[in-house]
């Protein structure tokens, strides 16, 4: 787990036993998964024409802030193609050898999941373009002078890859995704309905105006709005008659330190050392990080999207800049503008 990630409500990835808390609250079909509209639609259609002609779907890729179900959507396909899943992850990926031996143990039409699919090396990645091409991976035999090329067929099978940094990819694998999908943000309504589903499958007493301030707070995502629901469910239990209602609410995510737009205390910290240390910036990513004891993917990964989403930061050129909406949620007064930019420049006179 990255620096400053422990006990965070906003975190890039579940651990320990949140894994099995997202597998029962995850579902099972696209009809159950909620938001996503076009996204979903593309799917249908997809999944519908592929069994039509009782082939393997195209290799599919999304990428999005995370949180946002790409992981869920990887299991759906499998079970809605009624194939095998076999999920690993870039960084567990680590030789050539290991891609080969989980490729031949693939069933035809399986769905071979890979997590954060930009964290592939490249000599693995050199391995993956003829297996996602020609369905074949060649195996070198032997040293030397006398090494040979072994070709192996693969059964035909379904590539899904799933980033939060689609930019990070190679152009040679991304060109070769059949289906490239963007996951965005949840609107409120969206998040409304993701948490009254998870407080009916989890048994807790959330009435309808108290499921609208979680999703408020639900940073437009639905691993937080979720992980949120769970924290108020202890709360709630604990500090008042087990029913999460917007008071219950308000005074849960007070005490989780969870403000009225979702914002935790690591995000106002990195708004306010933009304000008040760097004048509102611009400020490299590299300075932020360490002016904040944040990692730098946590920063860009799992905190700027947001604030980005809400108008609260820009990213620029020559670094991140707080705007004044990002000034007037933290109650601070922007910096005035600098005398050079408030006097405008005279014309240049004609040669």
């Amino acid at each position: 787990m990255p620096r400053g990630e422990e006990g965070r409500l906003v975190s890039p990835e579940p651990d320990g036993d949140e894994f099995v808390a997202e597998a029962a609250l995850r579902p099972g079909t696209l009809g159950e998964f909620i938001g996503q509209a076009g996204l979903k639609e593309h799917l249908e259609i997809a999944i519908q024409a592929a069994r039509g002609r009782s082939e393997a779907l195209d290799h599919v890729l999304f990428y999005g802030p995370p949180g946002l179900g790409k992981t869920t959507l990887a299991h759906i396909l499998a079970r809605e193609l009624g194939v095998g899943l076999r999920p690993t992850s870039g960084p567990a990926i680590e030789r050539p050898g290991d891609l080969a031996a989980i490729l031949t143990n693939l069933s035809p039409g399986d769905v071979l999941f890979i997590d954060e699919i930009h964290r592939l090396s490249h000599q693995v990645e050199e391995v993956l373009y003829p297996a996602m091409e020609d369905f074949a991976i060649d195996v070198v035999l032997g040293k030397g002078p006398s090494a040979r090329t072994l070709r192996l067929d693969l059964p035909r099978f379904t590539l899904v890859g799933a980033t939060t940094r689609a930019g990070a990819l190679t152009g040679p694998l991304r060109d070769r995704f059949g289906i490239v999908e963007r996951l965005e943000f949840y609107t409120e309504d969206e998040l409304g309905a993701i948490v009254r589903r998870a407080a009916a499958i989890l048994g807790v007493s959330l009435d309808a105006a108290g499921a609208v301030e979680v999703a408020r707070r639900g940073r437009g995502t639905a691993r937080v709005a979720n992980r949120l629901l769970r924290r108020l469910r202890d709360f709630a239990q604990v500090r008042a008659d087990g029913v999460i209602t917007p008071d219950v609410a308000e005074r849960g995510c007070r005490l989780l330190q969870v403000d009225a737009r979702g914002l935790d205390r690591t995000d106002r910290r990195i708004m306010r050392a933009i304000a008040e240390n760097y004048g509102g910036g611009p400020v490299g990513l590299g300075t932020l990080a360490a002016a904040t004891g944040e990692e730098e993917g946590t920063i860009e990964d799992v905190v700027e999207p947001y604030l980005i989403q809400l108008g609260f930061l820009q990213r620029t050129p020559r670094g991140r800049v707080l705007t004044a909406r990002g000034y007037a949620h933290l109650g601070l007064a922007p910096p005035a503008p600098s005398s050079a930019a408030e006097v405008s420049p005279r014309p240049l006179p004609l040669l």
